[in-house]
């Protein structure tokens, strides 16, 4: 007979799939006809944009575009010329378990950029692209809290209490964002903007009952070309603040919010020309984790009936820790020639590789850098380089550690003997888990009653616990219960004592 059980679902996601993808791609491209020839290219100002995402069976596809802006030194004339240049891109990710019911986050960022000038009329651009990939499936699973009616069949029953940490919702939003910004006056004609670069940060996320409310900025970087040639820069933050709904979050769950750039165009306005008019669309991608309570059924067996039961093992997850680690950076780009100055410094971040020391895990990151400078001559110039940066944190070996690198703030770049000295700091932001595996029952059905080899049962029987025998394993294998044991033997805690022989009652 089978037996019934109180049941109770685990509703969730499980990460099928969390990458990051580096790849190449490349493009030849033919000058406008409005542009002037090529005579030297100096540096390619770009921005990668997220167009689609794609769950698949077993497959995460991501696609977007590549807004590269090649500066170049035209022939016969001063000062820098710009030419836009797009370039999409499409890669996937293997994700076993995904279906078209589960989600796909994604984030593109350009690593570096650079192009060649094949003739005066014609480039082979190159862009390096990292894209962090998370798929999320959603599961449903069902599991054994307890018996229903166990006193019918004198079922004893062993719980497990405890807690899972689980992320509980992903859910994404798009919505459109546009601000008006001044251009910097120096009193006569407007600059002419040569690139213009948008990163939106998100810097708080809260959740009030099912509702997530995050707020942040779009910081705005221009590269900007005077009238009689001079490069500046300019950089400005328009905040934002939206509310998006997040079913089946908790609000004592842990938030994690962020934008990515889907579109974007700009065009000046006013009557002298220096009011940009800028309009993004964006994509908030949120994720909210949360501990949930959980009893499951790890064995039972009944005192009247022999039992057969089914078990599995049931993964539970523990938060071990979340934390954010900054890392300073101080390094010399070497140029070669004396800089005069810095016009502009970017620095994007790539793929974070986990190795492990002893106790320790280490987190490395690279930063590539692009600096756009003025040489000795007043010629402007760009060196890259890539640097690495690591952090470390003591991690069992167990553990799983999700690792999200940042660059708050902006690069502080200036001139230094043999080159470029450069300052930043990155942001670890480490979520580290630690999964275990609890044996639960599935299934039971009742068997034949109880027997005793060689006729009637014993009313008592007298024996030693085996090493690592539990109270709970005697009472099993004898058909009683703890309880009447503890009675017994007059203890008061399961802890049994060492080479006492214990009293072990039966249940008639």
């Amino acid at each position: 007979m089978e037996l019934e059980f109180e049941r109770d679902t685990i509703i969730s996601y499980d990460t099928v799939a969390q990458v990051t993808l580096c790849q190449e791609e490349t493009l030849e491209s033919i000058v406008p006809d409005a542009c002037p020839d090529i005579l030297r290219i100096v540096d390619v100002c770009g921005q990668a944009t997220l167009s689609g995402k794609q769950a698949r069976e077993g497959l995460a596809q991501v696609t977007g575009m590549v807004r590269a802006v090649i500066l170049y030194q035209p022939e016969g004339a001063a000062g820098l010329r710009r030419m836009e240049v797009g370039l999409p891109f499409t890669c996937q990710a293997e994700a076993p378990g995904l279906t078209e019911r589960g989600v796909v986050l994604a984030s593109p960022r350009l690593r570096c950029a650079e192009a060649r000038a094949l003739n005066p009329r014609k480039v082979l651009l190159r862009v390096d692209l990292a894209v962090d990939v998370t798929a999320c499936q959603p599961v449903e699973q069902s599991v054994c809290c307890g018996a229903a009616n166990a006193q019918e069949g004198a079922v004893c029953q062993r719980k497990f209490q405890g807690e899972h940490y689980q992320l509980c919702s992903v859910q994404e939003k798009p919505f459109t964002f546009s601000d008006q910004l001044r251009l910097p006056s120096n009193g006569g004609e407007p600059p002419q903007i040569l690139a213009i670069r948008v990163e939106p940060v998100c810097s708080e996320s809260k959740l009030i009952g099912s509702k997530l409310i995050f707020k942040g900025a779009v910081e705005v970087y221009l590269l900007l070309q005077e009238p009689g040639g001079t490069l500046t820069t300019s950089h400005e933050s328009m905040p934002f603040s939206q509310i998006m709904e997040m079913a089946g979050a908790a609000e004592e769950g842990d938030c994690q919010a962020a934008v990515e750039v889907t579109g974007f165009q700009w065009e000046t306005e006013g009557g002298d020309g220096r009011e940009l008019e800028l309009t993004l669309e964006l994509l908030a991608q949120a994720q909210v984790r949360g501990r949930r309570s959980l009893t499951l059924l790890q064995d039972l067996y009944s005192t009247a009936f022999q039992m057969e039961t089914e078990r599995q093992l049931q993964p539970l997850c523990r938060l071990w820790e979340q934390s954010v680690r900054p890392q300073a950076v101080r390094e010399l780009l070497e140029t070669g020639e004396m800089v005069r100055s810095v016009v502009d410094a970017r620095l994007a971040l790539g793929k974070v590789e986990q190795s492990r020391e002893g106790e320790e895990l280490v987190l490395t990151t690279d930063a590539w850098l692009s600096v756009l400078y003025l040489d000795e001559n007043e010629l402007p110039q760009c060196v890259r380089r890539s640097i690495p940066v690591s952090c470390r944190l003591d991690c069992p070996e167990n553990a799983r550690c999700v690792c999200h690198c940042t660059c708050p703030g902006e690069v502080f770049a200036a001139p230094a003997a043999g080159g470029v000295e450069v300052r930043f700091t990155v942001e670890f932001s480490c979520l580290t888990t630690v999964s275990d595996a609890v044996p639960t029952v599935t299934a039971a059905r009742f068997g034949e009653a109880r027997s005793w080899e060689g006729g009637e049962r014993p009313s008592v029987v007298l024996r030693l616990a085996a090493p690592g025998e539990g109270l709970w394993d005697i009472a099993k294998a004898y058909g009683t219960t703890t309880e009447q044991i503890l009675q017994a033997n007059e203890l008061e805690e399961e802890e049994l004592p060492l080479g006492k022989m214990l009293l072990i009652p039966s249940t008639r």
